[in-house]
């Protein structure tokens, strides 16, 4: 059997969030984004809100949230939203009234040492993957509904190169017996991203739901700033080896937009993203240097993404 070709669009590294929705219009469209106080959350709900769509920024301030939706231009409106209590995701998801178009799994945390929830969750597996999928999973009804005015809904959910240093260890989610490195907590928490799209498109599609996952490249963000001085050394290294090289906010965003509104990905999920277009796969003991844009075989599994959807839903429900 020859191997599926992979899904290629008009766009590149170099493209921006303004360039991908040049004659798009989306109005009628609703959709929420996640994390969108700052940095590409806050691209990626400007750039939608200038195409029409009426655009929610979840936000855990809502002081930032509003200072950006002021100064966007279209409809938005700020709404609170703490991924890492599970509390407040219920509430997002139990106060949402109406259709839901797009989904934008965007915001994130980078911890510099281990933190935990109240529930005893390694914070940034909670706040990255567990925090989206309770969101997700609750609005599950409303995207529904979306999908069927417009006969899709989308959900983009935001993943990372880092993926490619770990997969997901379900002997030890939350570090209580290994040695913890926020580095590997982080990977495993983008490579939960990826594997987040691949089951709920496989769960959701027959209701018009469709996830994908993207890689933005590498922006200079507020996601740096609890780096490590390992996580610095390591991010420069990256950059010397040609790994990657900085984009601005509007090419950060722009795979995300993709995900959301090309036809290119109208009515299929499970992909992942990178550079606008669909990454080609590696084997999981792929070096990151010599596949700066390749996404490995453990984040697109389809056994493991439905073992991490179990675990995903056992945890949040007990």
């Amino acid at each position: 059997m020859t191997a599926r070709e992979l899904i290629t669009t008009p766009f590149s590294a170099s493209s921006t969030a303004d360039e991908v929705l040049e004659g798009v219009d989306l109005s009628g469209v609703r959709a929420i984004v996640t994390g969108a106080s700052s940095g590409i959350g806050a691209e990626t709900a400007r750039a939608l809100a200038a195409a029409g769509a009426d655009v929610t920024l979840a936000v855990r301030s809502t002081a930032a949230g509003r200072a950006v939706a002021d100064a966007i231009a279209g409809t938005t409106r700020v709404l609170p939203l703490d991924l890492a209590d599970q509390a407040s995701v219920r509430r997002f998801a139990d106060d949402w009234d109406g259709p839901l178009h797009l989904l934008v799994a965007n915001a994130g945390v980078v911890t510099g040492g281990l933190e935990r929830t109240p529930e005893g969750w390694e914070l940034q597996f909670a706040t990255n993957h567990l925090g989206h999928f309770a969101l997700a999973t609750g609005l599950h009804d409303a995207l529904a509904r979306g999908a069927a005015d417009r006969g899709e809904a989308r959900v983009v959910s935001v993943s990372s190169t880092a993926h490619m240093r770990s997969g997901v260890d379900f002997d030890d989610l939350h570090f209580v017996r290994r040695a913890y490195d926020p580095q590997l907590a982080y990977a495993q928490s983008k490579t939960a991203n990826a594997l987040f799209a691949v089951e709920a498109t496989r769960r959701w599609a027959a209701d018009g739901i469709f996830a994908n996952a993207v890689n933005p490249g590498g922006i200079a963000t507020g996601l740096q700033r609890n780096f490590t001085p390992a996580q610095k050394e390591s991010l420069a290294a990256a950059e010397a080896a040609g790994v990657f090289t900085y984009k601005t906010l509007g090419q950060g965003a722009a795979t995300t937009v993709v995900a959301a509104v090309a036809p290119q990905f109208a009515r299929t999920g499970g992909h992942y993203l990178d550079d606008a277009q669909e990454a080609y796969t590696v084997p999981d003991d792929a070096v990151l240097a010599d596949h700066p844009h390749g996404v490995k075989e453990w984040a697109l599994d389809p056994a493991t993404a439905e073992r991490l959807w179990a675990v995903s839903a056992e945890l949040i429900n007990s």
